[in-house]
């Protein structure tokens, strides 16, 4: 170990073991044996440029010489460097054996956990796109609890970089950084930064100086396969860590310099020009490309581009055996030869596959990856690129359609090659006359395509006060914003293209009602006659889920009725059991099932088991039986609806049997924090995309949803002994669901001659609604029913509703919904339905 020291930080470098006693000793072993294998090893792979262009590698004296093992040289054509230095054990231009590749990367790994101590398992590990990306996911893997990303050279729609920086030598220079969670690269523990050459520094220093101003920290790894710095550039990473106030370490297999003449970018421009011969066209005739199905499990990611957690390591690990024997089974009899080639930056996954089916099968399995750079073709033992694919780019690139590369791999003797790709790379042009797969299969006896499916990070929560009125850590609204859609229609032409089949509920939006000052009145006086029931109702169905599934619960309301009562039941269990439930509002949709994107983020996130999903009310179960039919396709989640009140006796969970006024059911967005009611229309909500919303900000002024929280949350205590009896007499009880309120609404729909049970709204909360947002045509209020009916009956008058009553209702009323309605139609009793 060798380096100076500064104040507040140090540079380290570690030189690569040469007594292979320690960690290397059996890798050193494979890596001699593979290069005993590979065409032209016995000659030095840069003799050829070293001699016409006067490169060499230099390695500081009394220092053992491990770059010329580790590093060949070719030339490349771009005009910032001539040469590029080709590594030997990377697997991107020179095919190698996986264990080689990925045991140099845990050896890196196990090393900077050496020197981290304690803080590796606080460490972020950080991978530079195209050709490190597999390198740094070995190094974490080495780390062993280290969370993996990589920065990436292809935007992704939808995905908001959370920084990004320059390598202004490469190729293609821009590198974004996309993380699932913004809030990955943050954290007090040491950043990795990983990078198979570490030759200025300039890179590096682009990214701790973009990183650091957003995300902190006091400690820095960086990490390379060769450490070819000068010393004017170790002064200059010295100065700078001096400046930033943070340490820097540094750990490389192996150190040394790079001598560059001075004329070497023309020198190697002449060459290129005079060696540059155009590649061949792929042969023409048949040839068989055949497809394996990986079983790729569901939901892990493809690699680290939006981050690779210690638990999505676990996942890969447990399935790459049975993956390799699915390429093992395709193979053709008797090959000796199997080279796996990935995909640009897809190069973590091919490698693992590789070295899983090294296992699988007696052949010698290789691995290396295409990429974009533009480097020399030489068939030449002494230069290490000796032959070149070329081939149109397949993954509709930002840059556009330029070519991409495969290097050594035509004429090495292959009997198959496993192209690897994500399924954004699996496009025409992939299977193109002149696509990568043509031009693998003049080469090799059989190609073999495995397609790995990309990985699209989710969307996040919303949350207020950015969207909602309701506080941030009350309820992440699994939604997206459509605040700026103009989705409102007058509510009798919604009813007309919803009972006309023109048009789905969800579709559109129904101007939100603003209420007269008498209605409000009548809703205070509601919530203040009713805080105490509901409280209680609260409570009980808070305790009997915590009695029946344990403290982990996760509360996923059913936006947006159900979204006031799961924050409700979020506050008891804190303020009366000190616990901090997670709280989600995801959107179900009648007829179309609940939103999908929102299943798999909880199912990311959280235990699937330990979802709760959480309503307001039950009316006739519609939406009781809706929901356990959208999850029968999500195992794990358990598709009972706890809910506040269950007049129709629909589930086994709720807080009262009762059909009574729950006040948040008088009014609309104005309860609800300032949410509309979800919107799914193919047009605004793709298939990745959570369901809609609108945040209705102007309405603030007349916003009660924290009020309605506050109120009913001031009577938890005096309802606390009542609750306890409730839980004990319930789970002594038989819960289960009598579905009363179904029958009633098909009786009801019979009677009235309506025909259809989507037009029979029960219970006070679903009448209160067809009178707010609904074209209504009569209301039936069971006789007697007292003060929880008199926001319906003022509704009811305001719109010319007529309000019967019944005897032998299950429900406090029920509302009705004319099901002949067109413009200027009249009821049964020769009133104008509007």
């Amino acid at each position: 170990m060798s380096g100076g020291y500064g104040e507040g930080h140090t540079t380290v470098t570690w030189e690569a073991d040469t007594d292979g006693k320690e960690r290397g000793e059996e890798r050193g072993a494979a890596r001699a044996e593979a290069e005993e294998r590979t065409p032209g090893a016995r000659r030095w792979p840069g003799e050829w440029v070293a001699q016409r262009l006067g490169v060499r590698l230099e390695v500081p004296e009394g220092e053992p010489d491990e770059l010329r093992d580790l590093l060949g040289l070719a030339l490349r054509r771009n005009p910032r460097r001539a040469h590029l230095l080709v590594s030997r054990v990377l697997g991107k231009h020179v095919p190698q054996l996986p264990e080689v590749v990925y045991g140099t990367g845990l050896a890196l790994g196990e090393r900077v956990r050496d020197l981290l101590g304690d803080e590796a398992d606080r460490a972020v590990v950080l991978g530079y796109a195209e050709t490190a990306t597999a390198l740094g996911h070995s190094v974490a893997d080495g780390l062993g609890t280290a969370v993996y990303l990589h920065s990436t050279r292809r935007p992704v729609p939808g995905v908001t970089p959370v920084g990004g920086f320059e390598e202004e030598h490469s190729h293609a220079t821009s590198h974004l950084l996309l993380p699932e969670d913004p809030e990955l690269p943050a954290g007090d523990g040491p950043l990795v930064l990983v990078d198979d050459e570490f030759s200025t520094g300039t890179t590096v220093l682009n990214t701790i100086t973009a990183l650091h101003r957003a995300f902190p920290r006091e400690r820095y790894v960086i990490v390379a396969l060769t450490d070819l710095r000068g010393e004017a550039d170790r002064a200059r990473l010295e100065k700078f860590a001096a400046e930033l106030g943070a340490r820097v370490d540094v750990v490389a297999l192996a150190t040394g310099g790079v001598h560059l003449p001075e004329d070497v970018l023309e020198r190697g421009a002449a060459l290129v020009e005079a060696h540059d011969d155009p590649p061949p066209a792929p042969a023409a005739g048949p040839r068989e490309v055949r497809r394996v199905d990986l079983g790729w499990p569901s939901g892990l990611p493809d690699g680290g581009r939006h981050g690779f957690t210690p638990a999505h390591r676990a996942r890969l690990e447990a399935a790459l055996p049975a993956m390799a024997d699915r390429i093992a089974a395709e193979l053709p009899d008797g090959a000796r030869r199997v080279l796996v080639l990935g995909c640009e930056e897809l190069m973590y996954a091919p490698l693992r596959l590789a070295d899983a089916l090294a296992g699988a099968t007696t052949a010698e399995v290789r691995f290396s990856t295409t990429t974009r750079s533009p480097v020399l073709a030489v068939d030449e033992p002494g230069y290490a690129i000796r032959t070149r694919l070329v081939f149109p780019a397949h993954d509709d690139p930002a840059d556009g359609p330029g070519p991409r590369y495969a290097y050594n791999v035509a004429g090495q003797g292959f009997d198959a090659v496993v192209a690897v790709v994500d399924s954004v790379a699996d496009t025409p042009a992939l299977h193109a006359p002149d696509g990568l797969l043509a031009h693998l299969a003049a080469h090799t006896g059989r190609v073999l395509l495995a397609v790995v499916p990309s990985h699209r990070p989710l969307p996040r929560p919303l949350r207020g006060p950015e969207f909602s009125s309701y506080a941030a850590e009350d309820v992440g609204w699994l939604l997206q914003d459509l605040s700026d859609v103009h989705l409102e229609a007058p509510t009798e032409e919604r009813e007309e293209a919803i009972q006309s089949g023109g048009a789905h509920y969800a579709e559109s939006l129904p101007v939100e009602y603003q209420p007269s000052e008498e209605y409000q009145r009548l809703f205070h006086q509601a919530l203040d006659a009713s805080a105490a029931r509901i409280a209680r109702a609260v409570g009980t169905v808070t305790d009997t889920l915590l009695a029946e599934r344990g403290h982990g619960l996760v509360l996923a309301s059913l936006a947006r009725a159900g979204t006031p009562v799961g924050v409700l039941m979020r506050r008891w269990a804190r303020h009366v059991h000190g616990l901090d439930l997670p709280h989600y509002a995801v959107s179900i949709v009648r007829g179309r099932g609940i939103d999908t994107t929102a299943l798999r983020w909880l199912a990311a996130h959280h235990d699937p088991s330990d979802v709760v999903f959480v309503d307001g009310w039950t009316g006739k179960g519609a939406i009781t039986r809706e929901l356990a039919e959208a999850l029968r396709p999500f195992p794990g989640f358990d598709p009972e609806l706890a809910v506040l009140a269950d007049p129709g006796g629909c589930v086994r969970t709720y807080g009262t049997r009762e059909d009574f006024l729950i006040p948040s059911a008088c009014l609309n967005s104005t309860v609800s924090g300032l949410i509309s009611r979800t919107v799914l229309r193919a047009d605004l909500v793709g298939p990745d995309d959570f369901h809609g919303a609108k945040f209705y900000r102007e309405l603030a002024s007349s916003d009660v949803s924290r009020h309605f929280l506050d109120t009913v949350e001031a009577r938890f205590e005096e309802v606390r002994e009542q609750v306890a009896d409730d839980v004990r007499a319930l789970l002594a009880a038989d819960r289960a669901p009598t579905w009363a309120g179904w029958k009633a609404v098909e009786r009801i729909s019979e009677e009235y001659g309506i025909g259809d049970v989507n037009l029979v709204k029960p219970g006070v909360g679903e009448t209160t609604r067809v009178l707010l947002r609904r074209v209504p045509w009569r209301v039936l209020a069971r006789r007697g029913a007292g003060a929880d009916l008199d926001h319906i009956r003022l509704l009811a008058d305001q719109r010319g509703v007529p309000v019967e009553e019944v005897d032998d209702l299950p429900y406090s009323c029920v509302g009705l919904i004319h099901p002949r309605y067109t413009r200027g139609a009249t009821g049964a009793d020769g009133k104008a339905v509007r």
